[in-house]
C-alpha cells in the first residue's frame, strides 16, 4: 500500500501598510506565500505549486497577486540595498550623535 497526498505550507514574508481594497482604511497586511507539496508516505517531496496573497489585518480581505508584484512587495519592505527601510533617516559618515551614541549617556 502506498500513501500519498498533499501538504500545505504558509509562509509570512512581510507586513506592510497599505490601503486596502476591501475596506478602504490603511491598514497592515501581512504578504503571504502558500506552497502545496506532493508526499509520499507523509514526506513531502517537491512543491507543485505556489501562490502569493495579500490580507487585510483591519478586515481579513485577501487578495491574490502574481510572484512578480510579491517579490517587489517584500523588496519595499526589506528596504533598499543597503538594508534600511525606505525613508529611514541616512547618516553622514564619522557622524556620531550627542552622548557619543549610548541612550543611557546623557
Amino acid at each position: 500500500m502506498i500513501i500519498f497526498g498533499t501538504r500545505g505550507y504558509l509562509h509570512q514574508l512581510a507586513i506592510l501598510t497599505m490601503v486596502c481594497g476591501w475596506c478602504g482604511n490603511p491598514a497592515a497586511h501581512t504578504l503571504r506565500k502558500r506552497v502545496t507539496k506532493f508526499t509520499l508516505f507523509f514526506i513531502p517531496l517537491f512543491p507543485f505549486s505556489t501562490k502569493y496573497a495579500t490580507q487585510c489585518t483591519f478586515c481579513g480581505g485577501e487578495r491574490q497577486i502574481p510572484k512578480e508584484e510579491a517579490e517587489q512587495l517584500s523588496a519595499q519592505a526589506r528596504g533598499g540595498q543597503d538594508g534600511r527601510p525606505y525613508g529611514a533617516p541616512q547618516q553622514q559618515p564619522g557622524y556620531t550623535p550627542p552622548g557619543g551614541g549610548n541612550p543611557y549617556r546623557s
